[in-house]
C-alpha cells in the first residue's frame, strides 16, 4: 500500500534542501487539522504537495546567493570607505568621493589625506569619535598645523551632509577647507560648475555638492575643481539634496543622538561596547580590487601594505566581535579571510593586494571556533556551508604539515614557485606563524629546514588545534556530516591526550618541549595556559596552575595583566612587542580556557582587569591599542603599538560574554 506523501516528508529529510524544523512542524499541523476536519486523502495530498513545493522553492531562493547579496548590501551608500583617508567620504557603488582637505593658515601646506595613529611631529593627530557601521553618522577631531577642527557627518541613502567647525574655541586659528569631489577606483563621471555648486554627473545619477559657508568660492587646480571656504565659525556641506547650515546641524545632531541612545541602552556595558564598536566601524573599508567590504586591522597597516592587509587570526577575532550587533559585517570578514586560503589548504598568515599571501605559513587556528560562535548567534546554515570545506582542509593541513610525534610545532614551508622570500622556511617565519613574532619562547630554538618545523612541541598550538577540532565537529554535525564529526572528535581526543606529555610536574605547568633534546622550555607565556582551552587538566590541576602561575605577581599577575612573557623572564624588560607587552588576544584566549572550569573568581577578575586596561586609554585618549605596557597600562609608549587596532577591543568583548550578552564559547550548539 502506497504511503501518503506526508509520511515521506516527515521521515525523509532531503539532504540537498535541509528543511528547517519549523517547516516540519507546520507540515504536522496541517496533518492534524486535515484529519480533524476529515478532508479527503487526495485533497490532503494535494495540499501537502503544494506546501512542500513552496518549501522547496523557499529553500532554493536562500541557497547559493546569500553571500553575494550580502556583499552587494554592504557596498552601498556613503561611508568612509577610502582606507587612505578618514576625511574622504565615498558613495558606493558609484565610487565617487567627496574629499575634505585642510589648509595651514600660516603656510601653503595642504592636508589632503588624514589617518588615525600617525606619530610624526608634524603629522595630523586624529581623535576618532563615534561612527556607525553604515556611515549614517561619523565624528572625529583633527589637530594639525596649530588648528583643531571637529568634523561630523550624517548620511541617508544618497544624501550626505557634513559640518566642520573649530574644536577649540579658545584657539580659533583655522585655515580654509577644501571640498574636493573626485572619481576614484576607475569610476566614470564628470565634474562641472553651476553657479556656486559643483555638479557631479555619474552614469546613473547627478550629485550636487554645495557649501553654506561664508566666503565660499569655487577654484580649480591640477586635480580639478574644488570648493574653498574659510572654516570660520562653521561650514556646512551637502552632497545630494541641498541643505542649509541649520538643517545640516539638525540632521547630524539627530543621527548622533540615535547612535548615542543605542549605546546608552547597554547600561554597564556601554563603555566597552563604545570602544569596540567605534574601532571596528572606523576600520571598515571598501576593497576595489575584489569589490568587497572588509575590516582590516587598521588603516595605517592597509596603506603600508598597498591598500589592505587581512591577517588571519586578527580578522577572525574581528568577525567574532562584529557578530555582537552586525551580522553582515561578521559574515563578510569571516568568509573573506577563510576564502583567502591557499591551494595547499591553509588560511595564510596574511593576504594583501595582487595575491600577495604568505604561501609558507598560516596563523593560530581560531577560525572554526569563531565561525561556530557566529552561527550560534544567527543560526543560518548557509553560512556554515559557505566556509566548511576550507575550514576542513585547513584543519587537515595542520596535522599533515605541523605534526611531530603526535604534537604540533610551528613551521614555515619553502615556496613552491617564484622567488623565495627571506622569511620562509626559517625560524623567524615559524615565529610569524605563531602570531607571536618575537616571543622569547622561541629564542634559540633550532629550525629544521627539512621538516620545515621549529624543533619544539607547542602547548598553545596543540591546544588551539584541539579547540579547532571540537568546533569543526560541531559544525559538521550541524551540516549532517557524521563522518567528519567523528574524525574531528577522534583527533581532538588524540591530541588532548598527547598534551599530557608536556606536563612538567616540578613547574606545575604544561611547558613547550624541544623535539630534538626533549628538554622543557621554561620561558613561559599565557599560551601555556591554553591547555585549559583543550580541557586537558582536571579541575584540581587547573586550580593549581592558576595559583602557581596566573596569580603569581612574579610571573603574570599585577596591576595590569597579562604580560606576554612572565615578569621574571629576562626578556620582559624589553617591553617590545611580544616580549613583555599585554595583548588582547592572549587575555581573551586564557579567558576562554578559564570558562571550561569552575573558576569564577579568577575569571571575573581577568574580565574586569582587561576591561579597565582598555578603558584607561579609551577614556583618556580615545584609542584602542594593538598592545599595552604591562607595567603602566599605556599604549602609546612605544611605536610598535598601533593606536587604533581592532583586536585590542577583545579586552572589552570578554565583558559582553561575562555579562551574558554573548553566549560563552563553552556552551554546546545543541
Amino acid at each position: 500500500m502506497q504511503k501518503p506523501c506526508y509520511i515521506y516528508f516527515l521521515k525523509h529529510e532531503n539532504p540537498n534542501l535541509k528543511l528547517f524544523r519549523y517547516e516540519y512542524i507546520l507540515l504536522s499541523l496541517v496533518l492534524v487539522i486535515s484529519q480533524t476536519l476529515k478532508i479527503m486523502k487526495r485533497t490532503v495530498n494535494v495540499i501537502l504537495f503544494l506546501f512542500s513545493s513552496s518549501i522547496i522553492f523557499s529553500q532554493a531562493i536562500r541557497t547559493g546567493n546569500e553571500y553575494p547579496q550580502i556583499k552587494k548590501n554592504l557596498a552601498r551608500g556613503w561611508n568612509t570607505w577610502n582606507t587612505r583617508s578618514v576625511l574622504s567620504h565615498v558613495l558606493l557603488p558609484d565610487r565617487f568621493a567627496l574629499n575634505l582637505e585642510l589648509t595651514d593658515p600660516s603656510s601653503d601646506k595642504v592636508l589632503k589625506e588624514a589617518l588615525i595613529g600617525k606619530r610624526g611631529i608634524e603629522d595630523e593627530k586624529i581623535k576618532p569619535g563615534p561612527h556607525t557601521y553604515d556611515g549614517s553618522y561619523t565624528e572625529l577631531t583633527v589637530n594639525w598645523a596649530g588648528q583643531s577642527v571637529k568634523i561630523t557627518s550624517a548620511a541617508s541613502g544618497e544624501d550626505l551632509v557634513i559640518y566642520v567647525v573649530p574644536a577649540d574655541k579658545k584657539n580659533s586659528k583655522t585655515g580654509n577647507l577644501h571640498i574636493r569631489p573626485q572619481m576614484i577606483w576607475g569610476s566614470e563621471g564628470t565634474i562641472a560648475v553651476d553657479n556656486n555648486a559643483l555638479i557631479v554627473t555619474l552614469p546613473n545619477k547627478k550629485v550636487t555638492v554645495t557649501s553654506d559657508g561664508k566666503g565660499s568660492e569655487i577654484k580649480s587646480d591640477a586635480d580639478g575643481y574644488y570648493i574653498s571656504v574659510p572654516i570660520g565659525k562653521g561650514v556646512g556641506i551637502s552632497a545630494g539634496s541641498i541643505k542649509s547650515n541649520s538643517d545640516i546641524r539638525s540632521i547630524i545632531g539627530k543621527a548622533g543622538n540615535k547612535l548615542a541612545e543605542r549605546k546608552e541602552a547597554l547600561a554597564e556595558n556601554k563603555d566597552v561596547y563604545d570602544a569596540m564598536q567605534t574601532v571596528l566601524a572606523w576600520d571598515v573599508i571598501y576593497d576595489p580590487e575584489n569589490d568587497r567590504v572588509i575590516a582590516p586591522v587598521s588603516r595605517l597597516w592597509n596603506v603600508n601594505w598597498g591598500g589592505y592587509v587581512l591577517f588571519c587570526w586578527d580578522t577572525y577575532f574581528a568577525s567574532y566581535m562584529f557578530s555582537f550587533d552586525n551580522k553582515e559585517l561578521s559574515y563578510a570578514n569571516a568568509i573573506e579571510i577563510t576564502n583567502s586560503a591557499t591551494d595547499d589548504g591553509f588560511v595564510p598568515n596574511f593576504a594583501a593586494p595582487k595575491n600577495n599571501k604568505s604561501f609558507d605559513r598560516s596563523q593560530p587556528p581560531v577560525g572554526s571556533l569563531v565561525i561556530r560562535e557566529i552561527y550560534k548567534r544567527y543560526k543560518e546554515k548557509w553560512f556554515l556551508a559557505e566556509v566548511f570545506d576550507k575550514l576542513l582542509a585547513w584543519n587537515r593541513w595542520w596535522e599533515k604539515n605541523r605534526d611531530k610525534d603526535g604534537l604540533l610545532c610551528w613551521g614555515s614551508d619553502p615556496y613552491k614557485t617564484g622567488i623565495q622570500p627571506k622569511d620562509a622556511n626559517n625560524l623567524q617565519a615559524a615565529e610569524y606563524e605563531s602570531g607571536l613574532d618575537n616571543s622569547p619562547m622561541y629564542d634559540g630554538v633550532p629550525f629544521d629546514t627539512i621538516t620545515h618545523l621549529m624543533q619544539q612541541s607547542d602547548v598553545g598550538l596543540t591546544s588551539l588545534y584541539v579547540m579547532d577540532c571540537e568546533a569543526l565537529a560541531d559544525i559538521a554535525s550541524e551540516l549532517g556530516k557524521p563522518e567528519v564529526r567523528n574524525e574531528m572528535l577522534l583527533k581532538a581526543q588524540k591530541y588532548r591526550a598527547n598534551i599530557h606529555q608536556l606536563w612538567e610536574g616540578s613547574s606545575t605547568l604544561y611547558l613547550n618541549r624541544r623535539t630534538d633534546t626533549k628538554e622543557f622550555n621554561h620561558h613561559i607565556s599565557p599560551t601555556n595556559f591554553y591547555a585549559l582551552i583543550a580541557k586537558v587538566p582536571t579541575q584540581k590541576e587547573a586550580e593549581e596552575i592558576i595559583k602557581a602561575h596566573l596569580y603569581n605577581p612574579r610571573e603574570f599577575w599585577g596591576d595590569f595583566v597579562l604580560p606576554s612573557i612572565a615578569r621574571n623572564d629576562p626578556a620582559f624588560k624589553d617591553n617590545n612587542y611580544w616580549r613583555g607587552r599585554i595583548w588582547a588576544p592572549m587575555n581573551f584566549l586564557v579567558y576562554i580556557g578559564l570558562r571550561n572550569y569552575k573558576l569564577p573568581v579568577i575569571q571575573n577578575e581577568l574580565v574586569n582587569m582587561s576591561k579597565n586596561l582598555l578603558l584607561k586609554e579609551w577614556n583618556a585618549n580615545g584609542y584602542v591599542f594593538e598592545n599595552y605596557n604591562a607595567n603602566t597600562g599605556e599604549g602609546a609608549d612605544v611605536v610598535s603599538s598601533d593606536k587604533f587596532y581592532h583586536w585590542g577591543a577583545l579586552l572589552g568583548f570578554m565583558s559582553l560574554i561575562e555579562s551574558k550578552k554573548v553566549d560563552g564559547p563553552e556552551k554546546p550548539l545543541r
